[in-house]
């Protein structure tokens, strides 16, 4: 696991989570500071130290050119064999091994995975709802969509450029569906980040009755990410950010794969 966690200072203070909406449909190429900087200042936000916004991987992987055609795709017999297994597009089966170290679990309708970034997941974070596609059934004109080569170097990115733009220190965090295995639903998680705390290390403190705490790794980024969920919204909301307010800025920078548990802790292998 990269870095080591730090404790963080409790938050005392109330915290605020609004939606930016205006945003329009993100594409190729586009520049997200410019965007971002739009929908902060159309929704009347002055950013203040300390606020963190929250983007939908979604808008970070177009405005990357993760955007790919499955006419492009060729599936290779691996993958046609996993496609018959799991009742799934071979091209976009192709995509997923492309894109993952390690088949996880399989079976008709599923297909968990590894990804080259080290989460664990459905088809390696790779969607095709909210996105545009050719004409309705045609199936030549279907399209997937990647996540970032690195969120966390995407998440610095932005957060250096909305600085400049601002003047004031803030948090980006990057946030995409998760599903977790002994629960039902899908929560907001934080899949890159810069300029705030992943993790609040409470080990070696003690509890309201004095007993050491053993285990206690808060996880700050993910808690962060369903907060902006809840109001942005994985439907037809067409809110893909949000801005987090009343985190006192601590001055730490830790990128989201610190929350990545490492193999030999993966007690589902």
């Amino acid at each position: 696991m990269p870095g080591t966690p730090v404790r963080g200072a409790a938050v005392t203070s109330p915290i605020s989570v609004a939606p930016l909406t205006g945003i329009p449909l993100v594409r190729a190429g586009d520049d997200l500071v410019a965007i971002i900087a739009s929908a902060l200042t159309g929704n009347g936000v002055a950013p203040v130290p300390g606020d963190v916004i929250c983007l939908a991987q979604k808008i970070v992987s177009k405005a990357e050119g993760r955007l790919l055609a499955l006419r492009d795709v060729t599936p290779t017999d691996a993958a046609i064999r996993l496609a018959e297994e799991t009742m799934k597009d071979p091209r976009l089966v192709q995509l997923i091994l492309d894109e993952s170290t390690d088949v996880v679990r399989k079976k008709p309708g599923v297909l968990l995975v590894r990804h080259r970034l080290g989460i664990v997941g459905a088809q390696a974070g790779i969607d095709q709802s909210n996105i545009e596609h050719g004409p309705s059934g045609s199936g030549a004109d279907e399209y997937a969509l990647l996540l970032p080569v690195d969120p966390d170097a995407s998440a610095a990115r932005l957060r250096a450029g909305l600085e400049a733009r601002f003047g004031v220190p803030l948090g980006v965090v990057i946030t995409d569906s998760n599903n977790r295995p002994w629960r039902l639903g899908s929560i907001g998680s934080a899949i890159g980040c810069s300029g705030i705390r992943v993790l609040d290390d409470r080990r070696g403190e003690h509890d309201m009755f004095g007993r050491e705490l053993k285990v206690t790794l808060i996880n700050r980024a993910d808690a962060l990410a369903t907060m902006a969920t809840l109001v942005m919204g994985e439907s037809t909301e067409m809110t893909p950010a949000a801005v987090i307010r009343g985190l006192p800025p601590d001055g730490v920078d830790e990128p989201a794969r610190m929350a990545i548990r490492p193999l030999e802790e993966d007690m589902f292998r």
